[in-house]
Order: C-alpha cells, then structure tokens, then sequence
C-alpha cells in the first residue's frame, strides 16, 4: 500500500492563503479582479468587432499584430507562439471573438460572486498568459499577478462569496469544514472533522 506524506503548510502561508481572517482581504481582491474582467469582457460584447456582425475584426488585427511583433531584430512575440497565433487562432477568429468575450465577461461574474474561485482566477489567468504571449502588456500582469494569488487562496477567496456553500457541496476543505480553533481550512482538518 502505498504511503502518503503530508507536508504541513508554513504559517505564514497558513494564515495569508487559508486563514477566515484574510478572507475580507480576499474578498476586496476578487471582486476587484472580477470587475477588471467583467469591464474588459463587456467592452468587447458590446463591440460589433467581437461579437455580431462583424466578429472576428477586432481579433483578426489583435492576432496579426502579434504575428508582426514576431518579426524583426528583436521580436516581442516568439516564434512558437507567432506559429500557434497564425495556424489555429487566426483561422478561427470569429469563434474566437466569442470565447474571449463571453469568457471574460464569465471569469468577471463568477469572480465578483465567489463562484468556483480558485479555477476561475487559473482560467482568467491563462487568458492573462495568452495575451501577454501575444505582445499585449496593458493591466495583464497586473491581473495575473493577482489571479496567481487568487489560485493560492482558493480555499478562502471565496468565503464571502458563493464558494461558502459550493466548495463543501463538491468535497472541498471550507467552511463547515474548517479548523474552529486555528480560523483555518485544510484538508488534513476537514478529514478529521
């Protein structure tokens, strides 16, 4: 049989990314988070460039760009990812249009709610990634900085939010289910619990 060995986490760790006394602090994090992507999403739902008529403009010239910034002296963009921009994103640009638009639009509601938190900020986050990857600084390191965060609080980002009743309903070490003497949720608690 095999064993399993636990680590226990630093406390300092413990308490930034686990503690109900930092879930305030989560809170204002992820609903900040979770407006920057809602704005951003909802600009580009209300463009006919992203969605309507005319999907697929606005990204056509977002990803060509990107394959431009690979060129030169000293391209931004790499090579790898020029070929990825060209050969499966660009041919499927309007669909494209929609998953950005309404993914950003999502990420940002079901931030701003508490809503399956750590895998939101991870998905938000390799929107993030694309885009930087792409040549596109703007507010992405910002927000996948925080989203990285997001990912290591998962277990108490969303306290204040609906992760309070999701997270237990799906297994999850929280609320019920947390340390009443150390404000902490893990799995080694929960399983004694």
């Amino acid at each position: 049989m095999a064993r399993t060995t636990y680590y226990p986490e630093p406390k300092i760790s413990q308490f930034l990314f686990a503690s109900k006394y930092m879930a305030p602090f989560w809170t204002v994090v992820r609903v900040y988070l979770g407006w920057l992507w809602l704005d951003a999403g909802w600009h580009k739902v209300s463009d006919p460039r992203w969605v309507g008529p005319e999907a697929g403009t606005a990204v056509r010239g977002f990803l060509n760009r990107a394959i431009g910034l690979s060129q030169g002296d000293s391209p931004t963009v790499t090579g790898w990812y020029a070929w990825i921009v060209e050969n499966v994103f660009l041919p499927i640009a309007p669909v494209m249009s929609y998953l950005v638009a309404y993914g950003e639009v999502l990420v940002g509601i079901a931030l701003i709610v508490g809503f399956l938190t750590g895998l939101v900020a991870f998905l938000g986050g390799l929107m993030n990634v694309a885009f930087m990857l792409a040549g596109t600084l703007s507010s992405n390191p910002i927000m996948f900085l925080l989203a990285t965060w997001m990912v290591l609080a998962w277990r108490i980002a969303g306290f204040y939010g609906l992760d309070y009743w999701v997270l237990p309903w799906l297994g999850a070490p929280h609320g019920p289910f947390s340390n009443k003497k150390s404000g902490t949720a893990t799995a080694k608690n929960s399983a004694t619990t």
